[in-house]
This record gives C-alpha cells, sequence and structure tokens, in this order.
C-alpha cells in the first residue's frame, strides 16, 4: 500500500511538472495574439501581473509579509523578473524555437553561478557539456551572410540573457529553498510586475516602445488566460519538484521545448532549418547528460 501511494504522488508530481511545462510551452501563443493587438510584451507582461498578484495575496496573505522581511527574496524577485520580462520579449519578437532553444542554455550558465555563487567546481564532465551547449548555440546563431557565430536579431540576445536569469535564478531558489512557497511565488510575480513595468516605462520614455494603448476588451480573455496559466504554473512547478529528485524535474522540463516547437512550427510562428535542427539537438543532448538520471550523487 504504501509502495503505491509513493508511485501515486510521483505521478502526480511528474503531471505537475508536465503542467508547467505545458503553459511555459504554450505562453508565446497568448503574448504573440496581445501583440498584434499592439499590445507590447513588456505592457502585456505588467498587466497580467497586475491581474495575477491580488489573487496571490488572498490566497497567501502571510506571503508578502515574508517576503518583505527577507533580503534573499528581494534580489529573487529582480532576478526573477528580469528573466520573465527577457523571456517574454524575446519569444514575442523573434523566432520562438531559436528562441526557446537559446533560453535552454541555462544548464550551462548554472556552472558558471554554481561555482561562482555556491562553491561548486565544475568537473571535468561539466565542462565537457558546457563544451558541447556551446558548440550547438554556434550552430543556432549561424547566419549564412555572417563570418562568425552571433545574435542575428535582439530577440536571440534577449534569449541568451533570459537563460543566464533563469539559472541564476534556480541557483537563488536552491539557496532560498527553506523560505515558504507562497513567499517564493510572491516574489517572483511581483518582481516581474514591477520590472516589466519599469522597463516598459523607460522604453517610451526613450521612444523604444509604443505608449500602453487604449483598453481592448479581445485583450482581457489573453490576459486572463496568461495570468491563470502561469499561476497554475508557478505553483505546479513547486509542487513538483518539491516531490521529485532534481534530475527527474529537469529532464521533464525539457519537454516545454517539443511542446513549443511543435506548437510554433505548427502555427507557422518558426521554421526549422539544418542549423537549428542539429544546434538544438546539440544543446538539448548537454542539457540531458547535465540532468542524467543514470549519473551518480557527484559525478559532476
Amino acid at each position: 500500500m504504501k509502495r503505491a501511494t509513493t508511485a501515486t504522488a510521483s505521478a502526480l508530481a511528474a503531471l505537475a511538472l508536465l503542467l508547467n511545462a505545458t503553459v511555459w510551452g504554450l505562453s508565446w501563443v497568448p503574448f504573440k495574439a496581445l501583440g498584434t493587438l499592439g499590445l507590447h510584451p513588456l505592457w502585456s507582461t505588467a498587466l497580467f501581473h497586475a491581474l495575477a498578484l491580488p489573487v496571490l495575496m488572498v490566497w497567501r496573505p502571510a506571503a508578502l509579509r515574508v517576503a518583505l522581511k527577507d533580503s534573499g527574496l528581494w534580489l529573487l524577485a529582480a532576478t526573477a523578473g528580469l528573466t520573465n520580462v527577457l523571456f517574454n520579449w524575446a519569444v514575442t519578437t523573434g523566432d520562438v524555437v531559436r528562441v526557446v532553444l537559446l533560453f535552454y542554455l541555462l544548464p550551462v550558465w548554472s556552472v558558471g553561478f554554481a561555482w561562482w555563487l555556491l562553491g561548486e567546481r565544475p568537473s571535468a564532465a561539466a565542462v565537457l557539456r558546457l563544451a558541447m551547449a556551446l558548440a550547438g548555440v554556434a550552430l543556432v546563431l549561424r547566419a549564412p551572410d555572417s563570418p562568425w557565430p552571433w545574435p542575428a536579431s535582439g530577440a536571440d540576445a534577449l534569449a541568451l540573457a533570459s537563460g543566464a536569469g533563469a539559472a541564476l535564478t534556480t541557483i537563488l531558489l536552491r539557496r532560498l529553498r527553506t523560505a515558504s512557497g507562497g513567499a517564493r511565488a510572491l516574489a517572483m510575480f511581483g518582481g516581474t510586475g514591477v520590472m516589466a513595468l519599469a522597463f516598459a516605462l523607460a522604453g517610451m520614455a526613450s521612444a523604444l516602445i509604443a505608449p500602453l494603448p487604449p483598453p481592448q476588451w479581445m485583450a482581457l480573455p489573453w490576459l486572463l488566460a496568461l495570468a491563470a496559466g502561469l499561476l497554475a504554473g508557478n505553483y505546479a512547478l513547486q509542487y513538483g519538484a518539491a516531490r521529485l529528485p532534481a534530475q527527474t524535474t529537469a529532464l521533464i522540463m525539457l519537454s516545454e521545448v517539443v511542446i513549443t516547437s511543435v506548437s510554433a512550427v505548427w502555427l507557422g510562428a518558426a521554421r526549422l532549418d539544418a542549423n537549428v535542427l542539429l544546434g538544438g539537438g546539440i544543446i538539448l543532448l548537454a542539457a540531458f547528460l547535465a540532468v542524467a538520471p543514470w549519473r551518480r550523487a557527484g559525478s559532476g
């Protein structure tokens, strides 16, 4: 009976992680739809977080008090906020598959951040995976008319930066694992909302992005879907990650790449060429090797 209960709990945790991956894998759809309505992704991000935050504070009323007292959660808010803003901007303005593949360079960034912040010196295997991932990125970024691999667009650069931010966020979450889940979620959502609003206002002041357009009823369903989906995804991630080994969590989360790629190609928001397919395969192989379940603890 106990074994059956454990198996059921593991299955529910895996489904929760798959839900989170699906939410993020399809999040580009409402962002693209809002973009066609004239809503820049910075404004979209600020608005749907403004819808989600009151729900979160009513659901977890003690979370705000905890978050305000913990300086680590303030840093998490800034890092997670910047990560989400950059990723949402990239996935809305660039080729969706390229953006997600470049974002999933985050295991590479994790090696450096873990060494710097946690004192975890990388092993030879980790350095090899790093080299593999960088080779994959070079292939994805390689443009036919460019002598060197270089971000072909601002979206490519935003995707790379958001992957670095995501790696730093995961390191901070490890350091803040004793904080309550509600406080961590509030910090991440609040930080993203504030960061998006700050970037949007700065961009508008410098004429880089258009002002917030007049209210449109057609935008409301998309904003509500984003707010509800990402709230559910955040709690699904916390539920699943708390009940499964880190390697299993990371493997399931790689399904986001498949969900995003299939949906983007199907809906005509991305194209796959030989460089993207080969380079993306190498990046995913490096990420898979970093979290493979057969690796022994301490093997690097």
